[in-house]
This record gives structure tokens, sequence and C-alpha cells, in this order.
């Protein structure tokens, strides 16, 4: 179970990757975040954004949201950890 702390920690590294990737890296990124909802959507029909979108700004968020708000944290660091990396790389 995730509680708040974690999804902070998340969030304080995603904001550490943002800094460190440029605006087309930060670009790509959202490039492949948006094949995987495309893909899901694909196979599972269409995604109901208008209850997740209520969770930005929330206050207290139940358990659930909580879960919910840090999978999707954890899947953008992931995802910009990537980009990162491949500036890493390119750099040696």
């Amino acid at each position: 179970m995730s509680d708040l702390s974690t999804f902070g920690q998340y969030n304080k590294l995603a904001d550490l990757l943002i800094e460190k990737v440029s605006k087309e890296d930060l670009a790509e990124c959202a490039r492949l975040l948006a094949m995987n909802v495309a893909h899901y959507q694909s196979k599972y029909g269409e995604l109901p954004l208008d209850e997740k979108l209520a969770l930005i700004g929330m206050t207290k968020p139940n358990v659930e949201q909580i879960q919910l708000m840090t999978d999707g944290i954890e899947i953008l660091v992931g995802v910009l950890s990537n980009v990162v990396v491949g500036i890493e790389q390119a750099r040696h």
C-alpha cells in the first residue's frame, strides 16, 4: 500500500528529472506516455479521465486515489529515467 510520502518522493524525483531533460526530451516522454494511453484505449476502451483530473490538487485523497497517483508518477519517473539515461549515454 502506498502513502503520500511515497508519492512525494516520486514527485520530487520526477521534478529533478524534468530539470535535467531538454524540452524536446520532455516532449518525447509525453509522446511515449500518449502511445501507452492510446494502446490501452485500443484494447480496453476510452479512459474516463474526468475523475482522474479531479485528483489534481486534491488535498485529502483516499487510499485508492493515493495508490493511483503513486502508480502514475512512478510510470512518469520510469519513462523520464529512460530519457535521461539516453542523454547520459549520448554524452559518453
